[in-house]
């Protein structure tokens, strides 16, 4: 008998942003594509699985927040809305899981 390992599930209930930076990501996903703009936006050569591109875009969208926190000139507006674009579409393809009935 096979034994499938759990899904990964990762809990973004935790991240907090400005509600015009979310509202940005959410109308940018509408044109998102994974193929074209993924690699583009982790900076990779080749296209991760779905459930491996979540942790390198939170620890990018992370060190983001903390730059855009901090007012730091080096922080970009325009790669701050496209991690979270990416983040919400890659949160996306994670399985749900399953609630059983009692």
């Amino acid at each position: 008998m096979l034994h499938s390992l759990p899904a990964p599930t990762i809990d973004l209930s935790h991240i907090k942003r400005p509600r015009l930076l979310v509202r940005a990501a959410r109308f940018g996903l509408e044109g998102y594509s994974r193929k074209r703009d993924l690699k583009r936006v982790l900076r990779c050569a080749d296209l991760p699985r779905p459930g491996a591109a979540l942790p390198l875009l939170l620890a990018e969208e992370e060190i983001l927040d903390h730059a855009r926190r901090d007012g730091e000139a080096t922080y970009s507006v325009a790669r701050h809305v496209e991690i979270l674009i990416a983040v919400m579409a890659e949160a996306r393809l994670l399985p749900r899981p399953v609630l059983s009935a009692i």
